[in-house]
C-alpha cells in the first residue's frame, strides 16, 4: 500500500457555541458501576482501576488524576477516553491527566449541531479554564488529533505543546478521495462516505455496533490483540444507541466547515510532536513539517494506528521526553 494511501486512511480511524453545551446530564456510563445487561464497567469504575477518577463538568465528560502539568488528552472514533488507559497511570506519575470525551462521545453531551472541530476545541477550551488552568499540553489521536489541532491554533496562548497521533487536520485533499480504490492500490476509507450519511446508520448499527469495533481493531493493528476483550466491550457499548452513532457521524459531517476553517489558519506556533504509525510516517511528515514553526516526527514501532494501545511504552517514553 502506497504511503498516501496509508496517510489518507489514518485521516479517519476515526455551530453551537462550547459554552452552550451545559444542560445534559452525566450519562449512567459515567457515574455508575455498570451499565444495563452490557456486564460493560462504567467509566467511573474504570477510571478507579487506573487510579483516575471520572469527572463531569461543561458538558463533557473527563477522567482526570495524578500531578505535574496538566495534560489534556482527546481520542478519536470509534472509541472513548479508555483508548489511553494503558499510558495514563504511568503519565499521572508526572503530569496531571485529563482524558476528554469529545462533544458527541460516550459520557460527554450529543447536542445537534456543533460538530465541527473548531467548536468541539472550544469545548475543550472551556473545561480546560474551568479546571483552573491558563494553558495546558494537549495530545490527540484521530478526530481527537484533528481537535487538537484547531485547538492550538485558535488558543494559542492556552497552549503550551501539542502532540497530534496519525491524524492531521482536515484539508482540502479530503475531497481528493476516491469512491473506489483500484484493486492492489490501497485501503477503501468506506466510512468516510457512510458516516456522511444521515438517519440510516442509526437504523443499521444500533445494537451492532461491535461489529464496527471489530472491523477497524483487526483492520488496523499489526496484533490485533492490542485492542483487548474489555476495550472492545467498552468502546461497542458508547457507539451502541442510535444518538451516540448520530453525534459520531457528525464529526466527519463536519469535515466540510473543517476544510473552510483550515484554510485560514496559520501555523501552529507551540512545539509540536507528530507521532505516526510505520506506514504513515513519510506522508505524516511531508505534511506536519510544514504546518508547524517547531516540528519533529517519530515513527511509533509495530503500530497500524491505534498507537497508544499498539505500543503503549513508546508513546510513553514519545511523550515525556518532548513534554519534559
Amino acid at each position: 500500500m502506497d504511503m498516501d494511501r496509508r496517510r489518507l486512511l489514518a485521516l479517519g480511524a476515526g455551530a453551537a457555541v462550547a459554552a452552550g453545551v451545559t444542560g445534559a446530564a452525566p450519562t449512567a456510563q459515567a457515574t455508575g458501576t455498570t451499565t444495563g445487561t452490557s456486564g460493560v464497567p462504567s467509566d467511573a469504575a474504570l477510571a478507579r482501576r487506573l487510579g483516575l477518577r471520572s469527572k463531569y463538568a461543561k458538558g463533557q465528560h473527563y477522567v482526570i488524576g495524578g500531578h505535574g502539568e496538566p495534560l489534556v488528552l482527546l481520542p478519536g472514533w470509534p472509541q472513548t477516553w479508555w483508548s489511553f488507559n494503558k499510558i495514563l497511570p504511568a503519565l499521572a506519575k508526572r503530569y496531571t491527566v485529563i482524558a476528554v470525551d469529545l462533544r458527541g462521545m460516550g459520557g460527554s453531551a450529543k447536542p445537534a449541531d456543533g460538530y465541527d472541530k473548531k467548536t468541539m476545541a472550544a469545548d475543550v477550551y472551556n473545561l480546560v479554564r474551568h479546571l483552573g488552568y491558563d494553558s495546558v499540553n494537549i495530545a490527540g489521536h484521530d478526530i481527537g488529533a484533528m481537535v487538537a489541532h484547531s485547538f492550538a491554533v485558535n488558543h494559542r496562548a492556552a497552549t503550551r505543546k501539542l502532540v497530534l497521533m496519525d491524524v492531521g487536520h482536515p484539508d482540502p485533499s479530503l475531497y481528493d478521495l476516491p469512491l473506489l480504490v483500484r484493486p492492489g492500490q490501497g485501503f477503501s476509507l468506506w466510512w468516510f462516505a457512510f458516516n456522511q450519511v444521515q438517519g440510516l446508520p442509526e437504523k443499521l448499527i444500533t445494537g451492532r455496533s461491535r461489529h464496527i469495533v471489530d472491523y477497524f481493531m483487526d483492520a488496523f493493528p499489526p496484533d490485533p490483540s492490542a485492542i483487548d476483550e474489555l476495550s472492545r466491550r467498552v468502546y461497542a457499548h458508547a457507539y451502541a444507541g442510535p444518538d451516540a452513532i448520530r453525534a459520531g457521524n457528525a464529526w466527519y459531517q463536519g469535515f466540510h466547515q473543517d476544510v473552510v476553517d483550515f484554510a485560514g489558519y496559520g501555523k501552529i506556533t507551540a512545539p509540536f510532536l507528530g507521532l505516526t504509525s510505520e506506514y504513515s510516517y513519510e506522508s505524516n511528515l511531508a505534511v506536519w513539517s510544514g504546518q508547524g514553526t517547531d516540528v519533529r516526527v517519530h515513527k511509533v514501532p509495530g503500530t497500524g494506528h491505534f498507537l497508544a494501545e499498539e505500543n503503549p511504552q513508546a508513546v510513553i517514553s514519545e511523550l515525556t521526553t518532548f513534554l519534559g
